[in-house]
């Protein structure tokens, strides 16, 4: 069992996970007001691979990534839809687990909602209100963030720049403007709410992942984690809450992924630069879209555009081709002969990939590894000491979500690329040549080479 350390955003230091007791992760899902985009996937991706990868290492890793399905963005974009919030959240969940899945990482250990913790929910509020944290106000409850002594600790942001976002309509029933709501009042025009002891209503977003971390890990855990952007307000919020009604720490480590950026912007909803992750797997495919998901270290941005997903498309045709003339032993064969004897280099390269993991989930340097590997092989391909390197790479291809680059060699072209060919021929039926060569190169960033013949256009793989 290797040790593994992560980067804790409140300390700044690697933090070392313990070996002896179960490794909570609770990652921040979406709140499902639409299909989720490219940056959505980002905490999906690394979570469930770092879970996976804990989990080989040997330890007791538990997975939770919720989805907030209450919200003010689910009932403004229900009423736009002319629909019900209950039918939007159903929907766009249903195109979470249904697009999340196409990556083909398997499934969150949890994946608990905010509707079905509603109990648990208005147990916490109450406890905070009992406890002087918390207080009622118009049919809304506040927390009192001047009564717990450690707000800002994970942001270290000065008092003045505690702004919550809230919007204007709350500051009339707040007792100090950085207060936040934990409970809103049932407003006209809204078609759900719960009941509770303040008035039917429904909870603010931080109060519910608070509920369902605990809920789902108790409390506390080792890792929670989501993206960059939630640290202030949202991930502030949840230790103030939780800890104030627990009188305990919520989390050990405190893990955040960087932004996914077009241009000089996050890619955002509400920005509108948005490449939806249905969109991303239908053109490009879950493989290319997972490799580029793990090619920048999760902890810093990554650069978004065609640009950066056909140079993760092109690594993983080089892995495939690789895998295709160095396939890996399988059934028993891996534990006999010249497969059993994998070379020293072969062992080495191994060992570095997964330490490369175990240091703050280094995915580009485990990578570097892969790849060099690959071309340790290609020069000396005779070396003893490179033998078994085509088990050896699958096994850790597998950890990091590209286990089936090794299974795929015979198959042929997937959805997206045979979209792309019809594309290609609509665009040579319209003389369109420019659009045609623009989606052979797109082809040919999938692994696929265009020969045009009498029975018309097929796809070959790249060699």
């Amino acid at each position: 069992m290797r040790e593994v350390r992560i980067r804790d955003t409140m300390s700044g230091d690697l933090l070392t996970l313990d070996s002896e007791r179960e490794v909570g992760i609770y990652a921040c899902g979406p709140t499902v007001y639409s299909r989720i985009h490219i940056g959505n996937a980002r905490p999906f991706v690394i979570f469930t691979l770092l879970a996976r990868f804990l989990r080989s290492e040997g330890y007791q890793a538990k997975l939770a990534i919720n989805v907030t399905d209450v919200n003010d963005k689910i009932y403004t974009a229900a009423v736009e839809r002319g629909i019900t919030s209950t039918e939007l959240a159903g929907e766009m969940t249903a195109a979470y687990f249904e697009d999340t899945g196409r990556l083909g990482l398997g499934r969150p250990d949890s994946e608990p909602l905010a509707t079905e913790t509603i109990g648990p929910i208005v147990d916490l509020i109450a406890t905070l209100v009992e406890e002087g944290h918390a207080y009622e106000s118009g049919g809304d409850v506040y927390f009192s963030v001047r009564s717990f002594d450690g707000y800002g600790k994970l942001s270290h942001r000065p008092t003045e720049d505690m702004e919550q976002g809230e919007g204007d309509d709350a500051g009339s029933l707040k007792r100090d403007p950085l207060d936040f709501a934990l409970w809103k009042a049932k407003k006209e025009g809204e078609d759900s709410s719960w009941d509770s002891p303040w008035g039917p209503g429904r909870p603010g977003w931080h109060i519910e992942c608070s509920a369902m971390a605990e809920a789902e890990l108790g409390q506390p855990f080792t890792i929670h984690g989501g993206g960059s952007d939630l640290v202030f307000p949202h991930h502030e919020n949840e230790i103030a809450q939780s800890e104030a009604a627990r009188g305990r720490q919520l989390a050990r480590i405190w893990m955040h992924n960087g932004m996914i950026e077009t241009g000089a912007e996050k890619m955002s909803k509400s920005v509108g630069n948005i490449f939806q992750l249905s969109e991303a797997l239908d053109v490009y495919g879950p493989e290319t879209v997972v490799a580029y998901l793990i090619s920048g270290h999760y902890r810093q941005p990554l650069a978004f555009g065609e640009g950066p997903l056909e140079q993760a498309a092109a690594g993983n045709e080089r892995l495939r081709n690789f895998l295709r003339e160095n396939p890996p032993a399988g059934g028993n064969e891996s534990g006999s002969g010249q497969e059993a004897a994998a070379g020293e280099e072969v062992r080495a390269a191994g060992s570095r990939f997964r330490d490369a993991l175990a240091d703050d989930f280094n995915t580009p340097r485990a990578m570097r590894e892969a790849f060099d590997l690959v071309r340790a092989v290609n020069q000396r391909p005779e070396d003893p000491a490179l033998a078994g390197a085509g088990t050896e790479l699958a096994g850790m291809l597998e950890l990091v979500g590209l286990g089936s680059l090794a299974a795929g060699g015979d198959d042929g072209p997937d959805a997206a690329a045979l979209k792309l060919l019809e594309a290609r021929n609509t665009a040579r039926a319209d003389k369109d040549w420019a659009r045609a060569d623009e989606i052979r190169d797109q082809l040919a960033g999938l692994g696929w080479e265009v020969r045009d013949g009498a029975d018309g256009a097929r796809l070959v793989p790249r060699s």
